[in-house]
């Protein structure tokens, strides 16, 4: 969408507000011996108590309020009874949501206690990367000059990208135009990010894998060669200048 009154601005700042809370607060909850059915079923109710409906639920009909993948799941995990978190575990929360017409996304890897796997140096990468693509998005940038920021910078630090997962527009549906926010250059993406526009900007860092493949229960997606990967994700609102990011209060950044 692109934000053209006060209210729709308003409207955008209250749904993100709501992602980024039960983000924040389910990776506070998450511990080693709790289920994922557990810590989704926390942060479903925080979106409840707000209001909130639970995006990929409303939207796909998916089997959980949030997503959340483990270890070698890149995303679109669905919680379960049967997965119990352990220490070091690499865990992504994906929250998107809609509140009062106005849908918001937000995402982020992170470790389940000690980082005895060492995949913190991949989460970091990702954070970071996230950090200068959003950073560098103004009104005018091209889309794919914003991707070969990402797959430079995660070239640098010796890890690749999923080519096939993107960030996308978002706003009054989950999934809006511009649809296809890639974390590298796509020459034949000649798209601009327009002034005001709605956009949910998310990183795909891998240690091997270059492209995702949905598992055997047709929502888990994997990677083509396993290895790891972390994902970060943030709703910003495009401007001439620094970019107004919606769902800061995730704190992914801290």
């Amino acid at each position: 969408m692109s934000i053209t009154t006060e209210s729709e601005l308003v409207g955008m700042q209250k749904a993100s507000q709501a992602v980024a809370f039960a983000l924040k607060e389910m990776r506070n909850f998450a511990k080693p011996g709790m289920t994922t059915k557990e810590l989704d079923d926390f942060g479903g109710q925080i979106l409840n108590d707000l209001c909130a409906k639970s995006a990929p639920y409303e939207t796909y009909g998916f089997p959980g309020w949030t997503c959340i993948s483990v270890n070698k799941e890149f995303c679109h995990g669905i919680p379960s009874d049967k997965r119990i978190l352990s220490e070091g575990d690499l865990i992504n929360i994906d929250v998107s949501a809609e509140l009062n017409g106005f849908w918001s996304d937000n995402g982020g890897s992170f470790v389940i206690g000690e980082d005895v796997n060492q995949h913190q140096k991949l989460i970091e990468a990702s954070k970071e990367i996230l950090h200068k693509a959003i950073h560098n998005i103004k009104g005018g940038v091209r889309i794919s000059d914003v991707g070969h920021i990402m797959e430079t910078e995660a070239k640098k630090r010796g890890y690749k990208v999923i080519k096939n997962l993107t960030g996308h527009g978002i706003g009054r549906s989950l999934h809006e135009a511009p649809h296809e926010i890639a974390n590298y250059r796509d020459k034949f993406n000649l798209t601009r990010f327009k002034k005001n526009a709605v956009v949910a900007i998310e990183t795909f860092i891998s240690t091997t894998s270059t492209y995702a493949e949905t598992f055997q229960d047709g929502w888990t997606m994997v990677g083509n060669k396993g290895g790891f990967m972390a994902q970060h994700e943030h709703t910003i609102v495009v401007t001439d200048g620094k970019p107004i990011i919606l769902t800061e209060m995730n704190g992914i950044w801290n």
